[in-house]
């Protein structure tokens, strides 16, 4: 009998530190940041998009309008039990262009310098309104007519 107490213990006793070791935060990081190093033998004036990409990497995203810059993104997301994701920190390495493509500016910006912007994607609207997709399906069978099917 003493035995199968232990046996119990060292179950009980496991069971609960496995149920802890679920309760602890994870922590992830998302994204590509370069190091200080790379970043500081960017030369303003002097280097070009394609020499940035060959010192350090194709950005995460780029400048919509005219292709005006790179943008290096880094999250660090904390998880917690039943909690929702909550970014913690964020950096961004933002490389502007000039209008000849060679470096204008490299500035760092992380969650401290403003707010969290959500980014979402755009949707493009179609020209085709509210029309829902079985309605396109079969638009064309009231325009068709029996005579057309049977050719004289």
């Amino acid at each position: 009998m003493i035995r199968f107490s232990g046996l119990v213990r060292a179950m009980a006793l496991g069971l609960m530190l496995a149920v802890l070791g679920a309760c602890t935060a994870q922590y992830r990081v998302h994204g590509y940041m370069p190091s200080e190093s790379d970043l500081q033998q960017i030369v303003p004036g002097v280097d070009t998009k394609a020499s940035v990409e060959d010192l350090i990497g194709v950005p995460a995203a780029s400048g919509v309008l005219n292709d005006s810059g790179f943008y290096y993104i880094e999250s660090e997301v904390r998880s917690f039990a039943y909690q929702r994701p909550k970014v913690i920190d964020r950096t961004v390495v933002a490389i502007t262009f000039d209008q000849a493509g060679v470096v204008d500016n490299v500035a760092t910006y992380g969650l401290q310098d403003g707010r969290v912007i959500t980014l979402n994607r755009r949707v493009t609207q179609t020209s085709d309104g509210d029309i829902g997709f079985i309605r396109k399906l079969f638009g064309n069978i009231g325009g068709i007519n029996a005579s057309q099917l049977i050719g004289n």
